[in-house]
């Protein structure tokens, strides 16, 4: 998709400081979280965020 905004930066690593254990390498089972522990009202923004928590930690599980 391209660069991402910080926002979305911001938000996803502030959550993965906090939660990180309720985070996967799963994109719908990170989607269905933010749903339940974070109050993101636009549903394009929760998908954003979970994409990004999905590549950072699979990224992390290559490297």
């Amino acid at each position: 998709m391209g660069i991402k905004p910080s926002y979305i930066k911001n938000l996803g690593n502030a959550l993965l400081i906090k939660q990180r254990e309720n985070f996967t390498n799963n994109f719908d089972e990170n989607k269905r979280q933010l749903g339940s522990s974070a109050i993101i009202e636009s549903k394009r923004v929760r998908n954003r965020v979970a994409g990004y928590i999905t590549r950072k930690i699979n990224s992390k599980k290559r490297s």
